[in-house]
């Protein structure tokens, strides 16, 4: 029985399908306005090997991941692009389906996009409006009122009177409650806005997923995952409006991985101590390396991302892949190893145990063949190769993968505690910031995009306006 540490009750519980077989799982992906960072593909790795395994398992898994295409982070990037926002989010919806690619991800069911899900948004408004779970403030937005839901603050541990305590001292005229949060949001010149019964606006984010995962998965479905950073507001503002909304029990387990952090911090955009996938692989000697080490750390805690942690991950996986070389294939079998492996992942997916046993296999791959007993070393590879394979490892022949040259990290890598070894000095700062204002002139957004990202992975970080880059600084 797979055991699954639930976020809303705080303890493991065991996985029982609300229909017998079938599994029903919603995850909040990526809002599209940059490239995928560490962090995000910490996520995307983490949510596809649990979508491996529970199809592994043998349950019918229907996996939705979302896309955020509209929000305020959007707008503004594409007002200081001089791009339409349908243009911008494009681009890093297909740069995210190359990077996923690049990842070796097994694509969702289903990626619902935020902006074409308005009418069932204005549906779930409106039901809120109608049970009086929400009301229309006097600047034109709709809110939802916490007040109204007992059990808010339930998945986070948070108290109401806490949170209020905590509040802002600056007071919001059009709001009955400090916590009361936006479900619509009323037209403002220059922005994009839909028709509503309340008047042009968009849609406020939580309401989104809401409306997004129980159009595609019901009211009331099996598995919700995401970031930790997204338990508290997201989260819980998903359980209050889709619980209130439908009066159905919304998700029975509730999952969150932890952050990815460099020199002890949180890695995110808004540090700007974050660096993207595709600054990342380029470095590595196959993206498996970068699987390799979030899986080493089981999904809940916190990992270090640093130098020292990718050339550990890519000496454990080429001693996997060696124990693998020379030998002839035959059909994978399952012995105690297998029924560790199991175990591993049945207790809350403990891929850090799981690895162990891969690390236990291939010991015993190589002590075989030295004995010479080349069948006996071949039948634990192909268990190795099989159990490997649930993992999202092992996706190229042993011999390719000592083929590829191992870069040597430390010309481009960041390291712990330093800046990157290609780090820029200022004149060479402004050169690029030069070259990047000439690029969005010409509305060259890839080339402007590559070269924020080049700066932004040698640790600067830009401060931005419509008209320009106005100053910037070293993360």
């Amino acid at each position: 029985m797979i055991r699954i540490h639930n976020s809303l009750s705080g303890a493991k519980e065991e996985l029982t399908p609300i229909t017998p077989g079938v599994l029903r799982m919603y995850v909040c992906g990526l809002t599209v306005y940059d490239y995928v960072h560490i962090g995000h593909a910490r996520m995307l790795l983490v949510f596809d090997v649990i979508s491996r395994y529970l199809r592994y398992r043998g349950y019918r898994l229907t996996y939705v991941r979302n896309i955020t295409d509209i929000d305020d982070k959007i707008i503004r990037r594409a007002a200081e692009n001089g791009e339409t926002i349908g243009a911008l989010t494009q681009r890093f919806i297909d740069a995210m389906h190359a990077d996923a690619e690049q990842l070796g991800l097994v694509p969702p069911d289903y990626e619902p996009r935020a902006t074409e899900y308005l009418p069932q948004i204005i549906e779930m408004v409106a039901q809120l409006l109608a049970r009086g779970y929400a009301y229309r403030a006097a600047d034109g937005d709709v809110l939802y009122s916490v007040a109204r839901f007992a059990p808010y603050g339930r998945l986070s541990g948070k108290r109401l009177a806490d949170l209020r305590a905590g509040a802002r001292v600056e007071v919001d005229e059009a709001k009955r409650d400090p916590l009361d949060f936006v479900l619509w949001k009323h037209a403002k010149p220059g922005e994009p806005s839909w028709e509503s019964p309340w008047g042009p606006g968009r849609p406020g984010w939580h309401i989104e997923c809401s409306a997004m995962s129980t159009t595609l998965l019901g009211t009331h479905f099996d598995l919700h995952g995401g970031g930790l950073d997204l338990k508290f507001p997201h989260h819980e503002n998903e359980i209050a409006q889709s619980c209130a909304a439908s009066g159905d029990a919304f998700v029975n387990l509730w999952m969150h991985n932890g952050f990815v952090n460099v020199d002890d911090e949180k890695m995110s955009k808004s540090l700007g101590n974050f660096f993207t996938v595709r600054t990342v692989l380029p470095m590595l000697r196959h993206p498996e390396v970068l699987r390799y080490f979030v899986l080493a750390s089981h999904y809940r805690g916190p990992i270090n991302y640093a130098l020292e942690q990718l050339e550990q991950a890519d000496a454990a996986l080429g001693r996997l892949y060696n124990a693998l070389r020379d030998l002839p294939a035959v059909p994978a079998g399952a012995s105690e190893h297998s029924t560790r492996f199991l175990e591993s992942m049945d207790d809350d997916f403990n891929t850090p145990e799981a690895l162990a046993v891969l690390q236990t296999l291939a010991r015993e791959v190589n002590s075989a063949k030295a004995a010479g007993s080349t069948q006996r070393a071949a039948t634990l590879a192909a268990e190795l190769a099989a159990l490997g394979a649930v993992l999202g490892l092992f996706t190229l022949p042993a011999a390719e993968w000592f083929r590829r040259a191992k870069p040597a990290l430390s010309d481009g890598a960041p390291q712990q505690g330093t800046a990157p070894a290609w780090g820029l000095n200022d004149a060479e700062v402004e050169e690029r910031i030069a070259a990047r204002a000439a690029a969005r002139r010409a509305k060259n957004f890839p080339e402007s995009d590559r070269i924020r990202a080049e700066l932004a992975a040698a640790g600067i970080v830009l401060e931005d306006r419509p008209d320009g880059t106005t100053s910037w600084r070293r993360a």
